[in-house]
């Protein structure tokens, strides 16, 4: 059982005024979708960011769970918070927008399992990420859509665990389900080998 240190802390990684915050910024960047506008990818970076305070979130509940401050438990009860946050139902803003945040809360899912499946523990310390990838393709094109996703976590797992995600392991992934699940592997990957602030966070 989770003592009342942990009952109080996981409450603490994210909060509906943070992500609404976000959403009001991107409300206000005005965001369109061009081929040639260089303010597009600009603006896009808006999302970028919102993913990495997300996933960053994320990674302060691992941590805290690493050192023992949280049970597997309220990690995962840390986790599903953050989940229900920012994959709930957004009214709609413009065409493009509602394009990103779809395309954003679905590269997410796939950091979410990720996350659930390290604190379980079912995952290999070192598997061959490549035969995974095309596991979770093979999954997908099969409509087995629950397994493309245990196997995307596995893959995450791995990545939070210190197994390295090549880009050549990426390579000619058809777009669907598994390469944006897989984006939020990659903002996961990129945040570990950003600033490791987030594992000594105690606030």
């Amino acid at each position: 059982m989770p003592d009342k240190g942990e009952e109080q802390i996981h409450h603490e990684f994210y909060t509906n005024e943070r992500w609404n915050n976000w959403i009001k910024q991107v409300q206000e960047s005005g965001f369109e979708l061009t081929e040639s506008d260089e303010s597009s990818g600009k603006n896009g970076d808006i999302f970028v960011n919102m993913e990495d305070d997300i996933i960053l979130a994320c990674l302060k509940v691992i941590a805290k769970f690493d050192r023992g401050i949280l049970s597997s438990e309220t990690a995962f009860e840390a986790i599903a918070g953050i989940r229900n946050i920012v994959l709930a139902k957004i009214e709609p803003i413009s065409e493009d927008i509602d394009l990103m945040i779809d395309s954003l809360q679905t590269s997410l899912m796939g950091g979410f399992a990720a996350c659930e499946c390290y604190i379980e523990g079912d995952f290999e310390k070192k598997p061959k990420m490549k035969d995974l990838i095309k596991s979770a393709i093979e999954a997908e094109a099969a409509d087995d859509v629950q397994i493309a996703l245990g196997h995307v976590a596995r893959i995450g797992a791995a990545v939070i665990n210190g197994k390295k995600l090549s880009k050549k392991a990426l390579e000619n992934i058809p777009y669907g389900f598994v390469a944006e699940w897989l984006d939020g592997i990659e903002s996961i990957a990129a945040a570990m080998v950003g600033a490791d602030s987030y594992k000594k966070d105690d606030e």
